[in-house]
């Protein structure tokens, strides 16, 4: 699955706004007598969460940037070289099946809004290399599947429901996690050997461009999940364009308790 540069631009914003600083004062803590720090961010995308993560932790920093889109990368490594004290390099490809050999000399792990593309078994299979690999790990913006609109209205329940059923779907033989992502991760770090905090990043918008576009993916997915939706579909979305929306999500910061 690929994604839009100008989708990813749109809701930067958004994300940055929406991320827990209390679990990065946690790892700047932990990480706090390394001179020099190697990040590796799965699913970089145009490098968002190296913006804005990099300055918080502060020192030197070298990023390894992955991501399946050749294109998000070279976009990622040119604004991620922008930014001071830090270095990069790029990975092209798959990062599902990462072991605690290719996480090794990483001081960090990170992502964002990547673990619902997830499998169970890819999901514990990150776990125990970041585990195995005495790596801490801080993933950010994981979907929880729970919308708030104001106000709300009884159909809410039911495009909700579709579109979380629509993420746990089959791709390539492959289930996604979708909104049972947060839920899973805590788990699988934990049966890992980590100790894991999470806290809530919820998305805030109040009828604006972001929340237009996100909208009209959410009832798209939603439609196309329980067709018989669709009749409701263009009334629904021109009154949830004119609510205010929360978009649960979950940050989860997992330390291996060797670290």
């Amino acid at each position: 699955m690929t994604f839009a540069p100008e989708w990813l631009a749109l809701r930067e914003n958004a994300d940055a706004a929406a991320r827990s600083t209390a679990l990065v004062d946690v790892l700047r803590e932990t990480l706090v007598n390394r001179n020099r720090l190697t990040i590796r961010d799965l699913g970089c995308g145009t490098g968002s969460m190296g913006r804005w993560l990099a300055g918080r932790l502060g020192g030197v920093q070298h990023w390894v940037l992955h991501d399946r889109d050749p294109r998000l990368l070279g976009l990622a490594e040119a604004s991620m070289s922008a930014v001071e004290n830090v270095t990069v390099e790029t990975r092209e490809g798959d990062l599902t099946s990462l072991t605690a050999a290719d996480l090794a000399g990483a001081d960090l792990v990170t992502c964002s809004a990547l673990l619902d593309l997830l499998t169970t078994n890819e999901m514990n299979a990150l776990a125990v290399a970041c585990v195995e690999a005495h790596v801490p790990a801080l993933f950010t913006l994981s979907v929880a599947g729970r919308i708030e609109f104001d106000p709300a209205e009884p159909l809410d329940a039911a495009f909700q429901d579709a579109f979380n059923a629509h993420q746990r779907r089959v791709v390539d033989g492959r289930r996604l996690l979708g909104p049972d992502a947060p839920a899973a991760a805590e788990q699988a770090f934990v049966a890992a050997g980590a100790s894991v905090r999470t806290d809530s990043s919820p998305w805030r918008m109040n009828s604006d461009a972001l929340q237009h576009e996100w909208l009209k993916g959410w009832v798209g997915a939603a439609v196309e999940q329980e067709p018989a939706l669709a009749a409701e579909a263009p009334e629904y979305l021109r009154r949830r364009s004119q609510a205010s929306a929360v978009v649960h999500h979950v940050d989860l910061l997992a330390i291996p308790r060797a670290v």
